[in-house]
């Protein structure tokens, strides 16, 4: 990683795991950290903690409720208040969680994970165009394959069963979309921004426990837990990926970076493919149009 000293970073769901590791880093380098999660108190813990192995690091707490236009909105006029920004890291998330739906009534997962996240790279968008050349980093998964297409109906209505692991693989592929249509628009635009995604592998982070127990302990969340800590790769080696994306020389616009091992479970970070469907085009133009229409955010 270079050093990022007078650069400005903005990393979302730092209070655990893969963010609280990307914070970490970035200020380890020397960048100011704009520290964004939910829960106030876990927030301040984490700021802490940074703070007890770097106690020079630049930290700024920002309140944020990605499942609530609203906070995404008022964040993000704290965000731009001070100034440019260098970096944006779209890496909070819920995933398999049980039928919910958040602020605004879209689906808990689609809201998280990707109209939350547009809406605030959208809101930014000022502030990282006024950096000389800044970077959106959005965080995917592997569970993107799960599915090959995302749902572009009203995301306020309710069609169909809901699945809880395809309304996750439904997320992780807008995450992709959105990547990869937003440096296409940037280039278009002319904007000094280039848009990365990348993917932890499996890492073995408070996720799937908080997801998949939101209801209380369940038999399948157990097992998820259980397994994710056997098998899982440490969420600082999980966070590379987002690291090399956001920090790495020369990475082209509208790369995909994960782990290198076998099956991008774990290892060393790289750049990966996509499934045909994160590359589709239209089908991230139409989502693009849908999101737009959803949050009341239009950019660039």
């Amino acid at each position: 990683m270079p050093d990022l000293s007078g650069k400005r970073a903005l990393v979302t769901g730092v209070t655990s795991g893969i963010g609280e590791h990307t914070a970490l880093e970035l200020a380890r380098k020397g960048a100011e950290v704009v520290m964004a999660a939910r829960n106030e108190s876990k927030l301040r813990r984490a700021v802490d903690d940074i703070r007890r192995v770097l106690p020079t690091a630049r930290l700024e707490p920002l309140l944020l409720d990605l499942a609530d236009l609203g906070s995404v909105r008022r964040a993000a006029d704290e965000a731009v208040a001070l100034g440019e920004l260098d970096l944006l890291v779209n890496n909070a998330g819920v995933m398999a969680t049980p039928e919910r739906r958040t602020v605004d009534g879209f689906e808990l997962q689609l809201g998280t994970n990707h109209l939350g996240h547009f809406a605030l790279t959208g809101l930014l968008w000022p502030a990282l165009t006024k950096a000389p050349s800044a970077r959106v980093v959005t965080v995917s998964s592997l569970a993107h394959r799960l599915v090959r297409r995302v749902p572009l109906d009203d995301p306020r209505t309710t069609t169909g069963h809901y699945r809880k692991w395809t309304a996750y693989g439904y997320s992780k592929l807008a995450n992709l979309l959105f990547a990869f249509e937003l440096d296409r628009r940037a280039r278009a635009a002319g904007a000094a921004v280039t848009s990365m995604a990348a993917h932890p592998g499996y890492a073995a982070t408070n996720l799937v426990h908080a997801g998949m127990n939101m209801d209380g302990t369940r038999a399948d969340g157990a097992i998820g837990v259980g397994a994710t800590r056997l098998l899982g790769q440490p969420a600082d080696l999980g966070a590379q990926p987002s690291l090399m994306a956001a920090t790495m020389p020369g990475l082209a616009g509208g790369s995909y970076t994960g782990p290198r091992g076998f099956g991008e479970l774990r290892g060393l970070p790289t750049v990966v493919g996509a499934s045909r469907a994160a590359r589709d085009g239209k089908l991230a133009r139409e989502l693009w149009e849908v999101s737009e229409r959803a949050t009341g955010v239009t950019f660039p």
